[in-house]
């Protein structure tokens, strides 16, 4: 397959799965108006989140300002227009027109709302609001699609219609005033904390992914992962997780990082001797991880860490055992299932001299460690993003093969700003559903409902929330899906003794592995289109990959040493250390292999050693430890049996012949 061809296909598999990319291109003079207001954007966010001072109202009005000034411009209302145009369409300028009423009048008017009203509205307040509310669900239509904005209008139309419902869910009702208020004047509605989370430290994360790829940060990756792996037994789907895993933790979008990788690696997997649907599943697996990896964990974690009023880098110290086990499993799966099928790597001729990698494209690791080493010391995000997008634009310079010029910076920034487009849209339309759960708590109200069902037993609590979860994420961003579950079932499990941090990072994994659970499983889709494999079944198997990422958050939700949320830091390490075993076991049991064929008893004893491993305590370590020395021993003298059986056989043969 050529490289046009690869390029047209990673586009149409983007656009038909992912909302955030089915964008609309401009002509001349249009197109270079367009390319000026991002470039503005993104020099606007970094001197605000560096230098200038914005009351924090201020700052999101502008933010959303721009984001839909940009969604009618570059995302089409239909189908019809989304062609190349010279012009945007009257109706994109109608908007764009509404847009600056709006936007224009709240950011003229909130110091005398403020400050000289002490908060009281006049009439007008309540049209503008109404109209900005307008314009939001518009572009919340053209950028993350239809799924999220009905939920939201659903939220919004609660609001009102209250009285008419019966039971639990009823309430008094509100009045127009009331509600606009809240979504559009206050800090609970659209301007809340997501929004805000979108305007600093989303925005500006995005950014440094945009210039972290356009230094060729992925095309270093990709060479470190074949490097390593590329040799191995199933080389090229090892150099998919290795790949994927590292670029998730930048981009922190399943379905780009699915796309950007996986045209790539599902070819050679498939090449090599994997089957379509398992070479699919893997690289949707793989790059669902990337939204919890540290450093950057997609958007979710800063909004988390907002949530939870925590600094940052507790969220990122949290994440490293459960996206450990999880890329440690995915690994093992597919080393196994080489095992099993006979499959070897590639061949040394066609793989990268690490040596050579590292001295071409090294240096390029630097602002990734300089990103880590400012969050680890306690440095804001803000801060940390900034040095770190300008350490690789220095990084860069360090080998001409590298060197970004001032057009590559150009693009970056514009990369960057489109990139942060779709995320901060699902991020202001949510906040209608956070500010309608404040306004009529309806948070409680299903609380409580969940509560009765589940009475006091967490494990159905968590059950139902786990449910809850993966379904808001069916075809809605995994930020969106986060804050929704975080809002409504995580104060319950908060209200059944588990610490706040277990309970949000409980929600935030399943909101993300929506992306590889049918029947909408977006990741594993884009995998499908790139393998050839029917998209139900690469779903199927991408779960069945991805199981420790279904079973692990219940057992950091009952012991948080796996989050880092222990006594001591050495018995979250003995956690890791005995966790990982048994996921390696989880694997084995998976796929059937360990030292070598196993049977359905050596099957169950290591599939019962990967849960007795993987829940942190000495006596189901020290349980699992035993049972796995029998099954290791047990296939090691089946193995030396088959062995001398097979010599046997050889002699014999020879003696005859």
């Amino acid at each position: 397959m050529s490289q046009a061809t690869n390029k047209v296909t990673e586009e149409e598999l983007l656009r038909q799965y992912d909302s955030e990319f089915r964008t609309r291109d401009y002509l001349g003079t249009t197109a270079k108006i367009v390319t000026g207001i991002l470039v503005i954007w993104s020099l606007f966010q970094l001197y605000t989140s560096s230098f200038g001072v914005l009351e924090a109202i201020k700052m999101r009005a502008w933010h959303l300002g721009f984001l839909l000034i940009l969604s009618f411009l570059i995302y089409p209302a239909s189908k019809k227009s989304a062609n190349k145009r010279k012009l945007p369409t009257v109706w994109d300028m109608i908007c764009i027109l509404l847009t600056l009423i709006s936007m224009g009048y709240l950011l003229l008017t909130y110091d005398t709302f403020a400050r000289e009203r002490f908060g009281i509205h006049i009439e007008m307040d309540y049209y503008m609001a109404a109209l900005g509310m307008l314009v939001t669900f518009e572009a919340s239509r053209r950028v993350v699609g239809n799924a999220l904005t009905i939920i939201c209008a659903v939220f919004l139309i609660y609001n009102f219609a209250g009285p008419m419902l019966p039971g639990a869910i009823g309430h008094v009702g509100f009045s127009f005033e009331r509600v606009t208020d809240i979504m559009f004047w206050g800090s609970q509605g659209i301007f809340g904390i997501a929004l805000g989370v979108s305007a600093t430290y989303i925005f500006l994360f995005v950014l440094f992914g945009a210039f972290l790829k356009n230094s060729g940060f992925t095309d270093f990756i990709n060479d470190v992962a074949l490097s390593l792996a590329g040799w191995t037994a199933g080389g090229p789907a090892k150099v998919a997780v290795i790949g994927s895993g590292f670029m998730g933790m930048v981009n922190g979008s399943a379905v780009a990082n699915v796309v950007t990788t996986g045209a790539v690696t599902i070819p050679l997997m498939k090449k090599t001797g994997y089957n379509p649907k398992f070479a699919g599943a893997v690289e949707a697996v793989a790059s669902t991880g990337g939204q919890f990896a540290p450093p950057i964990m997609g958007a979710a974690g800063f909004i988390m860490a907002e949530f939870l009023g925590v600094p940052y880098r507790t969220i990122m110290l949290a994440a490293i055992i459960p996206a450990l086990l999880y890329y440690v499993t995915i690994f093992m799966v597919v080393h196994f299932e080489a095992k099993k099928i006979g499959l070897t790597g590639i061949a040394k001729e066609n793989i990268p001299n690490m040596v050579q990698v590292l001295k071409d494209r090294g240096h390029l690791i630097i602002p990734l460690a300089v990103l880590i080493a400012l969050l680890s010391t306690g440095v804001t995000p803000l801060y940390a993003a900034v040095f770190a997008l300008i350490a690789t634009v220095i990084a860069s310079w360090l080998r001409k093969s590298t060197r970004m010029t001032p057009r590559i910076i150009i693009d970056s920034l514009v990369e960057g700003s489109k990139g942060a487009i779709g995320v901060g849209m699902a991020c202001a339309i949510v906040g209608v559903v956070v500010g309608t759960i404040s306004l009529t708590s309806l948070g409680l109200t299903l609380g409580n409902n969940i509560l009765s069902i589940a009475g006091e037993n967490l494990f159905l609590a968590a059950l139902l929330t786990m449910f809850i979860s993966i379904i808001l994420g069916m075809g809605i961003p995994a930020t969106a899906a986060y804050i929704i579950v975080a809002t409504i079932a995580a104060p319950l499990l908060v209200k059944l003794g588990v610490p706040p941090l277990a309970a949000h990072m409980f929600a935030f994994f399943y909101a993300g592995l929506s992306n590889i659970t049918p029947p909408v499983a977006l990741a594993a889709y884009a995998a499908a289109g790139l393998s050839g494999a029917s998209p139900n079944k690469v779903g199927i198997e991408a779960v069945r990959i991805g199981l420790t990422g279904f079973i692990l958050p219940f057992f950091f939700l009952y012991n948080p040493v796996l989050l880092f949320n222990g006594e001591t830091v050495s018995a979250s390490l003995l956690a890791m250390v005995t966790a990982t075993i048994g996921v390696v076991c989880l694997a084995a049991g998976l796929q059937g292999w360990f030292l070598t064929k196993t049977n359905i008893i050596q099957r169950i004893g290591l599939l019962v050693t990967a849960f007795l491993m993987i829940d942190p305590g000495l006596i189901t370590d020290i349980t699992g430890i035993a049972i796995l020395a029998i099954v290791a021993i047990w296939q090691r003298m089946t193995g030396v049996k088959s062995k001398a059986g097979s010599e046997i056989n050889d002699s014999t043969s020879k003696i005859s012949g």
